[in-house]
């Protein structure tokens, strides 16, 4: 009688790479404008106004 091996667990996602852009003009050109606090790629010297909200 055959013996039954279950399949090899699916491999897990890869995390996703820290962000980083230049300037605001590369995060409009990735797409990602406005970034916030917390989000891949926000650094305070890309929020002028200091508010949490970078590339307003």
């Amino acid at each position: 009688m055959p013996t039954y091996a279950p399949p090899p667990p699916a491999p897990r996602p890869e995390p996703p790479a820290a962000a980083y852009y230049a300037n605001c003009d590369a995060v409009r050109a990735a797409g990602k404008a406005p970034l916030y606090a917390g989000d891949p790629g926000y650094r305070a010297a890309l929020d002028r106004d200091k508010d949490g909200v970078a590339c307003e």
